[in-house]
């Protein structure tokens, strides 16, 4: 079999254990596409896995390849894929519990791939799937988002973040995000209606009756996010199950949400970003032989956007 350059990790531990290697080209079976990866996305799901804190839920074996966010060129395809041919350009949010996209090549199945936005780089649209789903998700699927609602978006000028508030506003919501007074322009630029700074002020002192919360960040935040929420709002956590408790305290929902590879919300979200209403923000590239060094630039936060690998 074909050979190729690929970062893999041989056990779970700190950055260390991320190797960059030759290993084994993958083909891909009846309904995967084979995809030359130009872009892989870091996100705080990759170092996780590494670390060994997901290995209850997405068990691996060793060695693996993490990064499970990426845009490429279709190499090949397997049988019954007709979606999809040699030479299109796609992205994709692969299944995180099998290898992942920091490798010149990576085997998807034809379901948690779309077309890529035709108005972006590899690079920018490499950053895009896992944090895309994961907005769209939490706002629309699980948060039941609609037009005139109040949102509050917790690490707005986050990956997630980021588009959160860009599909919010062009729902039709009214915007409040929290984030660091240097990402102020930044974020109302991006539509926010109400930013506020958390290291000066406490959110929970201004904002009253939201439809929903997007925690993207847990512990005392999430706690002091239940008093802000309308009889019947919703708090959709990214960082584990809420309390179901403090819901029932405050006459609210709680959920939790992992985000679902899905190629038709992949195809909505680029057809929005090539009609120009959702910007990309990528603040770092690094080439795929550094991701251990991209790795401890998301675990130590507060990134303006993603952090993407230029695997071409």
């Amino acid at each position: 079999m074909d050979s190729m350059k690929a970062v893999r990790a041989h056990e779970y531990g700190g950055p260390e254990v991320l190797k960059y290697e030759d290993a084994p080209r993958p083909q891909p079976n009846q309904g995967e596409i084979l995809v030359r990866v130009h872009g892989a996305g870091v996100n705080p799901l990759d170092w996780k896995v590494r670390a060994g804190y997901m290995k209850t839920f997405i068990p691996h074996t060793f060695p693996f390849i993490p990064g499970w966010d990426l845009s490429g060129v279709v190499e090949s395809v397997g049988a019954g894929i007709d979606r999809f041919k040699s030479g299109d350009e796609v992205y994709a949010r692969p299944d995180a519990a099998r290898d992942g996209a920091y490798a010149e090549y990576i085997v998807v199945r034809d379901s948690e791939a779309a077309l890529k936005p035709k108005s972006i780089d590899h690079i920018h649209a490499g950053g895009v799937p896992l944090a895309g789903l994961t907005a769209w998700q939490a706002l629309f699927d699980t948060g039941g988002l609609t037009s005139g609602q109040k949102v509050l978006i917790h690490g707005g000028s986050g990956g997630v973040g980021i588009l959160a508030v860009q599909f919010a506003k062009w729902k039709g919501a009214h915007v409040i995000a929290t984030g660091s007074k240097r990402n102020q322009e930044f974020l109302e630029s991006l539509g926010v209606d109400e930013f506020i700074d958390y290291t000066a002020t406490r959110f929970e002192n201004v904002v009253h009756d939201a439809d929903l919360v997007l925690d993207t960040i847990g512990g005392e935040t999430q706690e002091r996010s239940w008093g802000v929420l309308k009889k019947a709002g919703i708090l959709v956590s990214l960082v584990g199950p809420p309390s179901s408790e403090q819901a029932a305290v405050h006459g609210v929902r709680g959920a939790g949400l992992s985000a679902q590879p899905s190629s038709d919300d992949l195809t909505r979200i680029a057809d929005l970003i090539d009609e120009g209403r959702v910007k990309t923000v990528v603040e770092i590239v690094l080439p795929l032989f550094e991701a251990r060094r991209a790795q401890e630039i998301s675990e130590a936060g507060h990134t303006r956007g993603k952090i993407v690998l230029n695997v071409a």
